[in-house]
């Protein structure tokens, strides 16, 4: 197992009642597997995180680059990988991250479709040869405290846009009932422009999904719906709940 540099935390792993849990040095959960159906999306606020899907057409999934900026449990980047087939990257700081996740998480081995890289997200997300590669962006960066994303300002929004071809959508995992979720939100606003940034319902621990795309609109109800059908009878044994999603979104700001 790779050794991990001062800076960064231990990882840890425990379980209960069936779940594998991912801990990032504290009891934090920063990602969840269920033993005896590890191709389940296990937490509320990863399956919300694939609400994203809803703004993507039915007959264009899996086209395009999938990109995760923070690995967590491998969650979101064995979904895209094998379950939407796409050309998939993961992008995470922490090695040990990596390995607990190939050891512990059946993240596959690199491959064709499927490429971890081990790197800081803002450094990756501002190469020039990277812009407007990206169909399907998933951010989810926090550390051991869990208190805040690590990257959270404009400049690198604007950067994850950048990141997005003109079909592209971006999923940020924040904490809705925090003070911070406010500024986060006007931070992307600033990036995408005004009527591109929506935001669903709060889990029950607090985690709001925030959407927003380089140029696409919000899809009108009746295709919401439709595409909510199909992604629920695709991937109802994953555990999507999809027909739910549309009646969370909302526009930022209301």
């Amino acid at each position: 197992m790779s050794r991990v540099a001062p800076s960064l935390p231990e990882v840890g792993v425990s379980e209960f009642e069936g779940v594998r849990y991912l801990h990032l040095g504290t009891p934090w959960v920063q990602g969840a597997m269920r033993l005896d159906d590890p191709q389940r999306v296990e937490l509320v606020y990863v399956q919300r995180m694939l609400a994203a899907l809803l703004w993507l057409p039915t007959d264009s999934l899996g086209q395009g680059r999938a990109v995760q900026l923070g690995l967590g449990a491998g969650t979101i980047t064995r979904f895209t990988a094998q379950a939407l087939k796409m050309a998939t990257t993961a992008v995470e700081i922490n090695p040990q991250v990596v390995a607990v996740c190939r050891h512990a998480f059946r993240l596959p081995r690199d491959s064709p479709r499927l490429h971890v890289v081990v790197g800081d997200a803002g450094a990756w997300v501002r190469a020039p040869d990277r812009r407007a590669s990206v169909r399907l962006l998933h951010v989810d960066l926090y550390d051991e405290e869990a208190a805040a994303p690590v990257l959270d300002d404009a400049d690198f929004y604007a950067a994850c846009r950048d990141l997005l071809d003109d079909e592209g959508v971006m999923a940020v995992n924040l904490f809705g009932r925090d003070a911070s979720f406010a500024r986060s939100c006007q931070c992307i606003a600033a990036a995408f422009g005004a009527g591109r940034v929506w935001s669903l319902q709060p889990t029950r621990e607090g985690n709001t999904v925030v959407v927003a795309t380089r140029a696409l609109p919000r899809p009108d109800d009746a295709a919401l719906e439709a595409r909510a059908a199909d992604l629920q009878r695709r991937f109802a044994p994953r555990g999507l709940a999809a027909r739910k999603w549309p009646r969370m979104v909302r526009p930022w700001p209301l």
